[in-house]
């Protein structure tokens, strides 16, 4: 069994829709945890579809296996 590759999914307001400077952090809604890049983008998938209609709102995945392992080589496809 391969170890998971943790994935954290949240998003919350943007001063740019272009950009990822959130403009009120103590209010990000965090959408979980996940053991791999393919959960982890459907729940990025479903939570920016739901805030489709808000510009300023804006959600992301980070691959948190690459900052508590930064020096690991990831061969396990999608990230």
């Amino acid at each position: 069994m391969n170890k998971p590759l943790l994935h954290l999914v949240f998003g919350g307001e943007v001063a740019d829709p272009t950009g990822t400077d959130f403009v009120d952090t103590e209010n990000l809604h965090i959408v979980g945890i996940f053991p791999d890049y393919k959960s982890a983008h459907k729940a990025w998938r479903g939570a920016a579809q739901s805030s489709v209609d808000s510009a300023t709102t804006k959600y992301v995945i980070v691959h948190m296996h690459r900052l508590m392992e930064p020096d690991h080589d990831h061969e396990h496809g999608l990230e």
